[in-house]
């Protein structure tokens, strides 16, 4: 296949092309914006892949999107603005990207005629659930404004599908970590700030439960979703590492040689959810498991980041 990945230089997305191309014969063609958690350091090592190309475009540009993904058989859309803390600062960019970005992705797609349409989406959009796990067909429930476009632009993949018969599957998965990922986020922030013998901001009481997947199994996950998924369909993809993040803040203290007066509770989020959790039986009757272990996939992620200083001081730095 000639795929078209959008957002393929952030972090899940890279990934994604870094196991595409190791594992078939596929062309890529990495549509991304090069905001500023895209970054081309990303796909570094596969610049003289000869099966890879960069177009370097906005999803809300029509044109754009049309003269790039001309001539290609599928659709991965990862592209858009993803981290809660700045949705809460500045939503009219999440709704921006996330629907009318999406809605043009859709558009184009349809009118080229592509094969699979794939829409990566997240586990947010169920909302946070006390007790159980959300299966595919619950009910939405965003309660951030990152969610809440996240959500909306599945209804529009959705609306495709069936308007229009776009061949769209999505995949919701669970909080990703690994490399490449922006320090923004909870895992490299921690594990940066620590090997700099900086403090970590632990939201609240610390107890809110997120289901940790490491970036290769859930990249694992979409390529068989997208090969092998039912058009019209979703997916759930989770590892079931369901931990407080009080709990993973003690292993990333122990694997960073850290203690606890490196910890600093701040306040809360708004409208923090509690907890996450999914139900992943269908994909994986797909013939999908996640195949790290959270602590050795945790251990791997730590010696990542203290081993390229050179990707991540830089993203810090500004």
């Amino acid at each position: 296949m000639k795929l078209f990945v959008t957002g393929a230089a952030g972090f899940i997305g890279s990934n994604y092309v870094h196991q595409v191309l190791a594992n078939s014969d596929d062309e890529v063609t990495v549509f991304d914006a090069l905001t500023y958690a895209g970054n081309l350091d990303n796909l570094k090592d596969l610049q003289d892949n000869p099966r890879l190309s960069f177009v370097k475009g906005d999803i809300c540009d029509r044109q754009s999107v049309t003269d790039a993904m001309a001539g290609h058989s599928a659709v991965v859309h990862f592209a858009a603005e993803s981290h809660v803390d700045r949705s809460i600062l500045s939503p009219d960019e999440f709704v921006r990207t996330n629907c009318d970005g999406t809605n043009v992705v859709c558009d184009v797609a349809r009118r080229i005629g592509v094969e699979r349409f794939l829409h990566i989406s997240t586990d947010e959009v169920y909302g946070s659930i006390e007790e159980g796990s959300f299966g595919e067909a619950d009910p939405l429930g965003p309660r951030s404004p990152y969610s809440a476009s996240k959500a909306g632009s599945d209804l529009i993949a959705l609306s495709y599908f069936t308007t229009y018969d776009l061949p769209v599957i999505i995949t919701r998965s669970s909080n990703n970590f690994g490399p490449y990922q922006f320090p923004e986020k909870v895992i490299p922030l921690f594990v940066t700030n620590l090997l700099d013998g900086r403090k970590v901001p632990l939201y609240g009481d610390g107890m809110n439960v997120r289901d940790w997947c490491y970036v290769e199994d859930n990249c694992a996950g979409v390529d068989l979703v997208l090969r092998r998924g039912t058009i019209g369909e979703i997916y759930n993809i989770g590892a079931g590492n369901e931990v407080p993040n009080r709990h993973l803040t003690d292993r990333l203290l122990e694997l960073c040689g850290a203690d606890e007066s490196s910890v600093e509770y701040v306040a809360d989020r708004l409208g923090h959810d509690r907890r996450y959790s999914i139900d992943t039986a269908k994909i994986e009757g797909l013939g999908w498991r996640p195949k790290h272990e959270l602590d050795e996939a945790l251990e791997a992620t730590v010696a990542w980041y203290r081993d390229n200083r050179w990707w991540w001081e830089p993203l810090k730095a500004r």
